[in-house]
């Protein structure tokens, strides 16, 4: 029996497959965490400019000097990231056609004259549904929620 385990202890043929078996799939969960998180980040940050660039315009809109200045436009420029609301999404399935709560720009209508205490709040929100590998694994999305306050400058 010792000469056997001797034997068995010494013969490194199977090594190389043994420790593939125990690397690769660690190597592949680290591979797909890794590119769920950047896709995380990737929409969180994407979420972040829509809000600040809405937060921007809506400090900057004053009714009486410009008859352009409306909410739509300011929710076009959040969701899309132009006036006109044309082309894609900043962030998958974040839009305005959906849910009109996914951003709340406070107040509904720009003062006519700015003072030193008015503020413009922007909260937006989205849900993360991820990749159809992480919805399989964890099932359904979480929020991925952003603010940003800005004094309101008028033009």
């Amino acid at each position: 029996m010792r000469r056997l385990i001797g034997r068995f202890v010494k013969d490194q043929r199977g090594a190389v497959l043994l420790e593939t078996l125990i690397a690769v799939p660690v190597l592949t969960v680290v591979t797909f965490a890794i590119m769920e998180f950047g896709s995380l980040m990737w929409q969180r940050q994407q979420l972040q400019v829509g809000v600040r660039d809405a937060a921007r315009y809506w400090s900057r809109c004053k009714p009486s000097f410009s008859s352009g200045c409306s909410m739509q436009r300011a929710l076009n420029i959040a969701f899309y990231g132009n006036p006109e609301g044309t082309g894609a999404n900043r962030v998958p399935d974040w839009d305005n056609l959906v849910v009109t709560t996914e951003l709340v720009i406070t107040p509904a209508v720009p003062p006519l004259e700015p003072t030193a205490s008015d503020i413009v709040l922007v909260q937006g929100r989205v849900i993360y549904k991820g990749t159809p590998l992480y919805s399989a694994v964890f099932g359904s999305g979480f929020e991925i929620g952003y603010f940003y306050t800005m004094r309101y400058q008028g033009w």
